[in-house]
């Protein structure tokens, strides 16, 4: 069988920071993808949510709509999800600030793009005394693998000790594994440099979080699972070299979390997303350098994750930075992928599908 690629811009380029996209299957045989847009990061108040639409079996994009804007403050790192009802969800960070870390995870939910059912804040409550305490557990484990992060183990028992700091500033990045009624949202938090993941079993009626996951800059954690039942989150490197994907494991079915520790694979302080495919095999998507942007690896693994074979770069021939991908199997089977596209002629999301 032949693999055929194609790759296009969502929209064309322009002078705006469009970052952070997410792609679902939305309602069935239509695409839609999330991004954020706006005058830039960490400043500016103008960041709001777009969203554009495309037949699967081919056509034009849509012309980007508005999916949230909250008047006055940046809205930022999207994620979209279907879950097990079939209803859409959009899961967002508003800043207060324009600091990451003081993020309030909003989202919306519904049964038609653009007509919500539902939304608000997505109340995280991380267990008062049990998220201390892992933090204290886990943290000499990291330090010793990372004598030069010494240097925090302070400022982050002090953070773990603090109510307020412990229930904002998680974000999400990477799409939710869906389970039926259950879903695990992975979030991560720029002011503890680390992630937790926040479940829901009714639907989204109530949410409860993960003990934490703890590692040198581990955060931006993809999901998946083995056919044994365990969790393996791959995390972004926001940590100290070696610059390698950030590996943590959960057995219980994602309440608690081993300590990341970095694999193989090369990570230059870039997201990642990982997929399993109809067939079982693995696939991820990341910067496979140990520093810059500039290459997108798209690679499989027929051994849940201890091998990744058949490597190509997506749009290898384009001068630009590629990054922060989001994976998606359709219901034909052919395989999407959207990504943060920065070149001299300004910045867009693109969109490849492989046969």
């Amino acid at each position: 069988m032949t693999t055929t690629y194609s790759s296009e811009f969502i929209f064309p380029l322009g002078k705006l920071h469009s970052h952070s996209s997410s792609i679902v299957e939305f309602p069935r045989g239509q695409l839609l993808v999330c991004w954020y847009i706006g005058s830039g990061e960490r400043k500016a108040d103008d960041v709001r949510i777009m969203g554009a639409t495309k037949p699967l079996k081919g056509g034009a994009w849509s012309r980007p709509f508005v999916l949230a804007d909250t008047p006055g403050f940046p809205d930022t790192n999207c994620v979209l999800a279907v879950n097990g009802d079939g209803k859409l969800w959009l899961f967002y960070g508003m800043q207060l600030d324009n600091n990451w870390e003081n993020t309030l995870l909003k989202y919306k939910v519904g049964r038609k793009i653009g007509q919500w059912d539902d939304m608000g804040v997505v109340p995280l409550k991380p267990d008062d005394s049990v998220f201390p305490a892992e933090v204290r557990a886990k943290l000499p484990q990291v330090l010793a693998a990372y004598p030069e992060l010494e240097q925090y183990r302070a400022e982050l028992l002090a953070m773990a000790d603090n109510k307020l700091k412990r229930r904002m500033g998680w974000m999400g990045r990477c799409k939710p594994l869906i389970e039926g009624k259950r879903m695990l949202l992975p979030l991560y938090s720029d002011g503890y440099n680390f992630s937790l993941v926040a479940i829901t079993d009714d639907g989204g009626a109530t949410w409860t979080c993960s003990k934490p996951m703890i590692g040198a800059g581990a955060v931006q954690p993809a999901l998946i699972r083995r056919n044994d039942g365990t969790l393996i989150a791959f995390c972004r490197n926001n940590g100290p070299a070696p610059h390698r994907i950030l590996v943590s494991e959960s057995k219980d079915n994602g309440i608690t979390w081993s300590v990341a520790m970095p694999n193989t694979l090369l990570n230059p302080g870039s997201s990642v997303d990982i997929l399993k495919l109809k067939d079982s095999r693995w696939l991820l998507c990341c910067n496979d350098t140990e520093e810059g942007r500039h290459q997108l690896a798209l690679s499989y693994s027929d051994d849940e994750g201890k091998t990744w074979t058949g490597t190509i770069h997506l749009d290898d021939s384009e001068k630009a930075s590629k990054s922060y991908p989001s994976l998606l199997q359709a219901s034909d089977g052919s395989i999407h992928i959207t990504y943060s596209f920065s070149a001299t002629g300004g910045e867009a999301i693109r969109h490849a599908r492989l046969s």
